[in-house]
């Protein structure tokens, strides 16, 4: 069970910081490998099975473009994983 509480954040980042975080994810999705990538302060595993979609939401004010990782709460969590560069 996951004794972690729900949370629902957005961290902007400068074009430079977004760029390589995207480098480092696409590295470890690559080689079919989990990762770890820090957002807002905190440490997110993603495991190298996770479900991967892009999502575009269009509205009269804007519209909205995502890059979505979504897996399940594993029992345990993968040791051998690639960080991602951590918040500055």
């Amino acid at each position: 069970m996951n004794s972690k509480p729900n949370r629902d954040v957005e961290k902007v980042y400068s074009v430079k910081q977004f760029v390589a975080k995207l480098r480092r994810l696409a590295d470890a999705l690559e080689a079919n490998k989990p990762f770890v990538i820090q957002v807002a302060g905190e440490r997110i595993y993603v495991p190298r099975d996770a479900i991967i979609s892009i999502e575009h939401e269009r509205a009269e004010d804007g519209e909205e473009l995502e890059f979505q990782l979504k897996w399940n709460i594993p029992e345990q969590e993968e040791p051998d994983v690639v960080d991602v560069e951590a918040d500055a």
